[in-house]
């Protein structure tokens, strides 16, 4: 590639504004970039009004070599994507009798009266190029300007998603002889924060270029994203090998995966490995580690779920004190679970939701059991949070994962 090739996304109606509509085509889009070596440096979303589009679209202009826009195609009033683009590029709108013959063609094949509105769907700004729509009724567009594009398509996911593929990426490769390949390797992380992880990897890591590292926060786990661009897709993997093995020499203890694992397969191969059964019990929060294991394995003799609404639904089956602390279950959870072999493990999630946490009887508990010992942490995860029982569930399982593989880990 002659040159470093950007591009920006811009999504484009109310409605997401408004969050009635997710923008999924931003996503997509930017991945389908992402995989043509193309940067996409800013993402926007703006309303069906004509002047704020066309200011954002200028601003796009001003910062990126393609600027694409996805939605406001329509026949009515409120779409303003032509008006807008044309205004942008100070160009008039011009119409195209053949675009709407067009347009009604398509009509009569769906049986459907084309309406007086429609025939705003045939202006397009002047010298813009038409990209032929064969899925809907709503004409994509593209303006060149010199170097620089303007791609304009339809908001519906699946008229986006075939215009890009069948016309914008052949496109964008003739027109930018587009020839480098972006790869992207991804290490998972469990049982460690974002802020902690951020300093065991340090600066020198990840303040590098090409590849980059960024790190991707979710419930419980901690994304490594190491991102290369290279004319090849061998080449790419060969840029990121010598960093992947640097940051699994810093942080290797918390990586439990990479790319498309998920933890709950991991830990079913790690019981499998070590000839493990499990027993999982939850307790206080939704059947959150239970409902991930059942969708990769709905059934299987290597784990028992155990779930408990109430703490006083847990101490009824332990026939404990009212008075026992969580801590105390937890240990008593092991000792009913936990039988006089070498081959079991138990993970326990002692929760209740709406309470004070600031200290460790009013926490949450985690447990984890094998032949070799036993961990106990406890948490305060801010029962308040209106996902609470996901929170914990989530970063439950992750600091149970952790504990579990130090304690396989250990010597004998």
């Amino acid at each position: 590639m002659t040159k470093q090739i950007s591009a920006e996304i811009i999504s484009i109606g109310t409605e997401i504004l408004l969050g009635v509509l997710t923008d999924t085509n931003s996503v997509y889009m930017a991945q389908a970039l992402r995989d043509l070596g193309v940067n996409v440096y800013f993402m926007s979303s703006v309303g069906d009004n004509e002047a704020r589009i066309a200011s954002v679209v200028r601003v796009a202009l001003s910062r990126a070599d393609v600027v694409i826009t996805c939605g406001g195609l329509g026949p009515t009033v409120d779409d303003m994507t032509r008006e807008a683009v044309a205004r942008a590029v100070d160009k008039k709108l011009v119409f195209h009798v053949e675009l709407l013959e067009q347009i009604a063609e398509r009509f009569g094949r769906y049986r459907t009266k084309m309406t007086e509105n429609n025939k705003r769907q045939a202006y397009l700004p002047e010298h813009a190029m038409v990209i032929e729509n064969p899925v809907g009724t709503a004409p994509a567009f593209s303006v060149e300007l010199e170097d620089q594009s303007i791609i304009c398509l339809p908001g519906v996911p699946r008229e986006m998603k075939f215009l890009f593929q069948e016309k914008v990426i052949p496109y964008l490769k003739t027109r930018y002889t587009l020839t480098d390949v972006i790869h992207i390797r991804t290490l998972k992380t469990a049982g460690i924060g974002e802020s902690m992880l951020d300093e065991m990897l340090g600066l020198e890591l990840l303040n590098g270029a090409n590849p980059s590292i960024g790190l991707a926060a979710h419930m419980g786990q901690i994304d490594i994203r190491i991102t290369a661009k290279a004319g090849t897709l061998i080449r790419a993997q060969e840029l990121i090998s010598p960093i992947e093995s640097a940051i699994r020499q810093r942080v290797g203890k918390y990586i439990f995966g990479a790319d498309e694992d998920v933890m709950e397969s991991v830990l079913l191969n790690l019981l499998q490995k070590h000839q493990l059964t499990l027993d999982i019990v939850e307790c206080g929060i939704e059947k959150s580690i239970q409902q991930r294991l059942l969708a990769i394995e709905p059934t299987s003799s290597q784990w028992r779920a155990h779930h408990y609404a109430t703490l006083e639904d847990l101490r009824q089956f332990l026939n404990a004190s009212p008075q026992s602390t969580k801590l105390e279950l937890g240990q008593q959870i092991v000792d009913e679970f936990m039988p006089a072999n070498s081959q079991s493990v138990v993970m326990a999630i002692v929760s209740e939701a709406g309470i004070d946490e600031s200290d460790i009887n009013a926490g949450t508990i985690i447990v984890v059991a094998t032949a070799k010992g036993r961990r106990e942490r406890s948490f305060g995860f801010g029962t308040h949070y209106d996902q609470f029982a996901q929170l914990v569930g989530n970063w439950g399982f992750a600091i149970a994962w952790s504990m579990l593989v130090d304690l396989l880990e250990e010597a004998p």
